[in-house]
Protein backbone atom coordinates (compact mmCIF):
# COMPACT_ATOMS: atom_id res chain seq x y z
CA UNK A 1 0.00 0.00 0.00
CA UNK A 2 1.35 3.39 -0.95
CA UNK A 3 0.62 6.78 0.60
CA UNK A 4 0.83 10.23 -0.90
CA UNK A 5 2.49 13.13 0.90
CA UNK A 6 2.24 16.78 -0.04
CA UNK A 7 4.79 19.54 0.38
CA UNK A 8 5.99 20.06 3.97
CA UNK A 9 5.68 16.43 4.86
CA UNK A 10 1.94 16.57 5.46
CA UNK A 11 0.18 13.34 4.87
CA UNK A 12 -2.54 13.35 2.17
CA UNK A 13 -4.51 10.17 1.81
CA UNK A 14 -5.16 8.92 -1.70
CA UNK A 15 -8.32 10.29 -3.37
CA UNK A 16 -11.08 7.87 -4.04
CA UNK A 17 -12.72 7.93 -7.40
CA UNK A 18 -16.32 9.20 -7.20
CA UNK A 19 -18.70 6.91 -9.02
CA UNK A 20 -21.84 8.64 -10.31
CA UNK A 21 -24.98 6.49 -10.04
CA UNK A 22 -26.34 5.58 -13.48
CA UNK A 23 -29.94 6.35 -14.30
CA UNK A 24 -32.02 3.42 -15.35
CA UNK A 25 -33.05 3.59 -19.00
CA UNK A 26 -36.70 2.81 -19.77
CA UNK A 27 -37.30 -0.27 -21.85
CA UNK A 28 -37.07 0.45 -25.60
CA UNK A 29 -40.63 -0.70 -26.11
CA UNK A 30 -41.98 2.05 -23.82
CA UNK A 31 -40.01 4.84 -25.54
CA UNK A 32 -41.39 3.86 -28.95
CA UNK A 33 -44.92 2.96 -27.89
CA UNK A 34 -45.92 6.18 -26.10
CA UNK A 35 -45.13 8.62 -28.98
CA UNK A 36 -46.91 6.34 -31.44
CA UNK A 37 -49.94 6.20 -29.17
CA UNK A 38 -50.11 10.01 -28.96
CA UNK A 39 -49.76 10.41 -32.75
CA UNK A 40 -52.52 7.88 -33.36
CA UNK A 41 -54.84 9.70 -30.93
CA UNK A 42 -54.18 13.08 -32.59
CA UNK A 43 -54.83 11.67 -36.07
CA UNK A 44 -58.12 10.11 -34.95
CA UNK A 45 -59.30 13.45 -33.50
CA UNK A 46 -58.34 15.28 -36.71
CA UNK A 47 -60.24 12.75 -38.84
CA UNK A 48 -63.35 13.05 -36.66
CA UNK A 49 -63.25 16.85 -36.89
CA UNK A 50 -62.93 16.78 -40.69
CA UNK A 51 -65.84 14.32 -40.96
CA UNK A 52 -68.11 16.57 -38.91
CA UNK A 53 -67.14 19.61 -40.98
CA UNK A 54 -67.87 17.73 -44.23
CA UNK A 55 -71.32 16.60 -43.05
CA UNK A 56 -72.42 19.96 -41.62
CA UNK A 57 -71.28 22.15 -44.51
CA UNK A 58 -70.13 25.76 -44.39
CA UNK A 59 -71.99 28.33 -42.37
CA UNK A 60 -73.97 31.08 -43.99
CA UNK A 61 -73.09 34.70 -43.46
CA UNK A 62 -74.05 36.30 -40.15
CA UNK A 63 -77.71 37.13 -39.75
CA UNK A 64 -79.05 40.50 -38.70
CA UNK A 65 -78.92 39.65 -35.00
CA UNK A 66 -75.23 38.79 -35.23
CA UNK A 67 -75.69 35.04 -35.00
CA UNK A 68 -74.69 32.43 -37.52
CA UNK A 69 -76.90 29.85 -39.11
CA UNK A 70 -76.01 26.78 -41.08
CA UNK A 71 -77.40 26.47 -44.58
CA UNK A 72 -77.00 24.20 -47.52
CA UNK A 73 -73.74 24.16 -49.42
CA UNK A 74 -73.60 26.19 -52.62
CA UNK A 75 -73.75 24.56 -56.03
CA UNK A 76 -70.48 24.35 -57.99
CA UNK A 77 -69.28 27.58 -59.56
CA UNK A 78 -69.65 27.87 -63.31
CA UNK A 79 -65.85 27.72 -63.66
CA UNK A 80 -65.84 24.28 -61.94
CA UNK A 81 -68.27 22.68 -64.39
CA UNK A 82 -67.42 20.90 -67.65
CA UNK A 83 -67.40 23.15 -70.68
CA UNK A 84 -70.78 23.39 -72.34
CA UNK A 85 -72.72 22.32 -69.24
CA UNK A 86 -74.77 24.59 -67.01
CA UNK A 87 -76.21 22.91 -63.94
CA UNK A 88 -79.50 23.75 -62.29
CA UNK A 89 -80.80 21.75 -59.36
CA UNK A 90 -84.53 22.43 -59.15
CA UNK A 91 -86.21 25.81 -58.75
CA UNK A 92 -84.23 28.35 -56.73
CA UNK A 93 -86.94 28.46 -54.04
CA UNK A 94 -87.35 24.67 -53.77
CA UNK A 95 -86.78 22.86 -50.47
CA UNK A 96 -84.11 20.22 -50.14
CA UNK A 97 -85.17 16.80 -51.49
CA UNK A 98 -86.89 14.52 -49.00
CA UNK A 99 -85.13 11.42 -47.66
CA UNK A 100 -88.31 9.25 -47.83
CA UNK A 101 -89.11 6.41 -45.46
CA UNK A 102 -87.57 2.98 -46.01
CA UNK A 103 -90.73 1.03 -46.95
CA UNK A 104 -89.02 -1.55 -49.16
CA UNK A 105 -89.68 0.27 -52.44
CA UNK A 106 -87.05 0.42 -55.14
CA UNK A 107 -85.37 3.81 -55.47
CA UNK A 108 -84.99 4.95 -59.06
CA UNK A 109 -84.13 7.95 -61.25
CA UNK A 110 -85.89 8.96 -64.46
CA UNK A 111 -84.13 10.97 -67.16
CA UNK A 112 -86.56 13.00 -69.28
CA UNK A 113 -85.33 13.86 -72.80
CA UNK A 114 -86.93 16.56 -74.97
CA UNK A 115 -88.29 14.92 -78.10
CA UNK A 116 -88.65 18.17 -80.10
CA UNK A 117 -84.86 18.76 -80.15
CA UNK A 118 -84.35 15.64 -82.28
CA UNK A 119 -80.94 14.89 -80.77
CA UNK A 120 -78.91 11.92 -82.00
CA UNK A 121 -78.30 8.85 -79.87
CA UNK A 122 -74.78 9.87 -78.88
CA UNK A 123 -75.89 13.38 -77.94
CA UNK A 124 -78.73 12.03 -75.79
CA UNK A 125 -76.37 9.60 -74.06
CA UNK A 126 -73.95 12.42 -73.20
CA UNK A 127 -76.71 14.72 -71.90
CA UNK A 128 -78.25 11.96 -69.77
CA UNK A 129 -74.81 11.22 -68.32
CA UNK A 130 -74.41 14.88 -67.37
CA UNK A 131 -77.81 14.86 -65.65
CA UNK A 132 -77.13 11.65 -63.69
CA UNK A 133 -73.67 12.78 -62.54
CA UNK A 134 -74.98 16.24 -61.66
CA UNK A 135 -77.74 14.75 -59.50
CA UNK A 136 -75.19 12.51 -57.77
CA UNK A 137 -73.04 15.53 -56.89
CA UNK A 138 -76.09 17.44 -55.63
CA UNK A 139 -77.07 14.61 -53.30
CA UNK A 140 -73.53 14.26 -51.97
CA UNK A 141 -73.91 17.79 -50.60
CA UNK A 142 -77.61 17.86 -49.80
CA UNK A 143 -78.94 14.39 -48.97
CA UNK A 144 -76.46 11.56 -48.50
CA UNK A 145 -79.10 9.34 -46.88
CA UNK A 146 -81.20 9.36 -50.05
CA UNK A 147 -78.08 8.78 -52.16
CA UNK A 148 -77.15 5.72 -50.07
CA UNK A 149 -80.62 4.20 -50.49
CA UNK A 150 -80.41 4.64 -54.26
CA UNK A 151 -76.92 3.11 -54.36
CA UNK A 152 -78.17 0.12 -52.35
CA UNK A 153 -80.74 -0.54 -55.11
CA UNK A 154 -78.07 -0.49 -57.83
CA UNK A 155 -78.73 3.11 -58.99
CA UNK A 156 -81.52 2.21 -61.48
CA UNK A 157 -82.12 4.80 -64.23
CA UNK A 158 -84.87 4.99 -66.87
CA UNK A 159 -84.91 7.26 -69.96
CA UNK A 160 -88.25 8.64 -71.18
CA UNK A 161 -89.38 11.30 -73.65
CA UNK A 162 -91.33 14.52 -73.22
CA UNK A 163 -92.77 16.70 -75.97
CA UNK A 164 -91.10 20.06 -75.44
CA UNK A 165 -89.69 22.61 -72.99
CA UNK A 166 -93.11 23.48 -71.65
CA UNK A 167 -93.83 19.89 -70.60
CA UNK A 168 -90.34 19.55 -69.13
CA UNK A 169 -90.93 22.62 -66.95
CA UNK A 170 -94.25 21.21 -65.73
CA UNK A 171 -92.59 17.93 -64.82
CA UNK A 172 -89.82 19.72 -62.95
CA UNK A 173 -92.29 21.68 -60.86
CA UNK A 174 -94.39 18.60 -60.09
CA UNK A 175 -91.30 16.62 -59.04
CA UNK A 176 -90.07 19.40 -56.75
CA UNK A 177 -93.47 19.66 -55.05
CA UNK A 178 -93.34 15.89 -54.42
CA UNK A 179 -89.99 16.30 -52.63
CA UNK A 180 -87.96 14.72 -55.42
CA UNK A 181 -84.55 16.09 -56.43
CA UNK A 182 -84.39 17.53 -59.96
CA UNK A 183 -81.49 18.47 -62.19
CA UNK A 184 -81.67 20.23 -65.58
CA UNK A 185 -78.89 20.23 -68.18
CA UNK A 186 -78.54 23.26 -70.47
CA UNK A 187 -76.39 22.73 -73.56
CA UNK A 188 -73.76 25.19 -74.83
CA UNK A 189 -74.91 24.69 -78.42
CA UNK A 190 -71.68 23.39 -79.97
CA UNK A 191 -73.40 20.45 -81.68
CA UNK A 192 -76.93 19.61 -82.86
CA UNK A 193 -78.91 22.02 -80.66
CA UNK A 194 -78.99 25.79 -80.13
CA UNK A 195 -77.06 27.34 -77.26
CA UNK A 196 -79.09 27.51 -74.06
CA UNK A 197 -81.32 24.56 -74.98
CA UNK A 198 -82.51 22.61 -71.94
CA UNK A 199 -81.95 19.04 -73.06
CA UNK A 200 -82.52 16.63 -70.14
CA UNK A 201 -84.35 16.73 -66.83
CA UNK A 202 -83.33 14.24 -64.12
CA UNK A 203 -86.14 13.33 -61.70
CA UNK A 204 -85.19 11.47 -58.54
CA UNK A 205 -83.86 9.27 -57.22
CA UNK A 206 -86.91 8.50 -55.13
CA UNK A 207 -89.36 5.70 -54.32
CA UNK A 208 -90.81 4.06 -57.43
CA UNK A 209 -94.38 5.07 -56.58
CA UNK A 210 -93.45 8.74 -56.04
CA UNK A 211 -91.37 8.97 -59.23
CA UNK A 212 -94.01 7.16 -61.30
CA UNK A 213 -96.63 9.65 -60.13
CA UNK A 214 -94.59 12.32 -61.93
CA UNK A 215 -93.19 10.51 -64.99
CA UNK A 216 -95.15 7.27 -65.25
CA UNK A 217 -97.26 8.50 -68.20
CA UNK A 218 -94.22 9.32 -70.38
CA UNK A 219 -93.09 7.09 -73.24
CA UNK A 220 -89.94 5.02 -72.78
CA UNK A 221 -87.10 5.87 -75.13
CA UNK A 222 -86.36 2.98 -77.48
Amino acid sequence: MSSVYGYGGNYRPPEKAVVQPQKEKPPPMITHFLPGLMIGWLLSRLHAHQSRASDEGPEDSASENGGKRKGRKPLPRRADLPKGVVQKSGPSNAALPATFASDGQEMKMVLVVRQDLKMGGGKIAAQCSHAAVGTYHDLQRQNRALLSKWEACGQPKIVVLCKDMREMGQLEGKASRAGLPTHVITDAGRTQVAAGSKTVLAVGPGPKSVVDAVTGHLKLMS
